[in-house]
C-alpha cells in the first residue's frame, strides 16, 4: 500500500445494504413443497432456497395475504 494512503482519518459511515442482508432460518417444510421448488429452480437454474426466498419477498412487496378459510 503507499505511504501516502491515510486510513485512520477515513470515516465511518452506515452499510447501504445493511437492509438487504438475510438471516438464516429453520422451516420445517413438507417434501412434497422442497420437491416442487426444486424442480421450478433447475428449471431456472437458481437453488431452491433462493427460488423460496425470491417467491418470499414477492409476496412481502404485494403483500399477498394467504386466506385460511
Amino acid at each position: 500500500m503507499k505511504p501516502e494512503y491515510d486510513l485512520s482519518k477515513m470515516q465511518k459511515r452506515p452499510n447501504p445494504f445493511a437492509k438487504q442482508l438475510k438471516e438464516q432460518v429453520t422451516i420445517p417444510l413438507r417434501i412434497d413443497v422442497i420437491e416442487y421448488f426444486e424442480m421450478m429452480a433447475k428449471e431456472e437454474g437458481i437453488s431452491y432456497q433462493e427460488l423460496i426466498n425470491l417467491y418470499l419477498q414477492d409476496c412481502v412487496v404485494s403483500r399477498r395475504k394467504l386466506s385460511l378459510k
